[in-house]
């Protein structure tokens, strides 16, 4: 048995699962609904607060898709709760984002408009124009949106210019001046 997947998950408060005979899933919450797919040899058993993961050896004998589906089903629950977050950050003379519509227009130094489409699932909103916060209630989708955005421009180690995670720290190298003095 996997040790993480034969941990039981506590269902909080105000979220609703119904699991089908044929492994599909569906999450409720108030901030939403995700439905997801378990694999052949996985069954969910509702045991009153609490989820149960249950591997059939015959049929699934990786213990590595055990541990793997029971953390997606605990991420779904957390989303149709709370939600997932993620912040990212414009450094750089003259870069820019703001949202019109269902696209976010990014000014990053290009020659060229750079827009991107929002996904309908999520909610995006941007202080003073260099800070871009991504909300969604689907980890996945929330962090490869920001991925794909990031993308655009990732920060160069020169000086730093692009876009960042909140928290991500870019090492800075010397330049060709640096190198000379040597």
């Amino acid at each position: 048995m996997s040790r993480l997947g034969k941990t039981p998950l506590q269902i909080p408060k105000g979220v609703e699962v119904k699991a089908d005979k044929d492994g599909h899933l569906s999450f409720k919450g108030p901030k939403g609904t995700l439905e997801m797919t378990l694999p052949k040899g996985l069954t969910l058993k509702v045991q009153g607060e609490e989820i149960l993961l249950e591997r059939d050896e015959k049929e699934m004998p990786a213990k590595a898709m055990h541990g793997l589906f029971r953390s997606l089903v605990k991420n779904n629950m957390i989303g149709v709760t709370d939600g997932f977050e993620v912040k990212l950050i414009l450094i750089g003379v003259g870069y820019r984002a703001a949202a019109q519509g269902n696209k976010l227009d990014l000014s990053l130094g290009y020659s060229h408009p750079t827009s991107v489409e929002i996904p309908k699932s999520l909610q995006i909103t941007i202080e003073k124009g260099t800070a871009i916060t991504i909300k969604g209630s689907d980890k996945r989708e929330v962090g490869q949106f920001a991925a794909s955005v990031r993308a655009m421009k990732p920060p160069e180690p020169y000086k730093g210019k692009g876009i960042r995670y909140e928290n991500e720290f870019v090492r800075k190298k010397d330049g060709k001046a640096a190198k000379g003095k040597a």
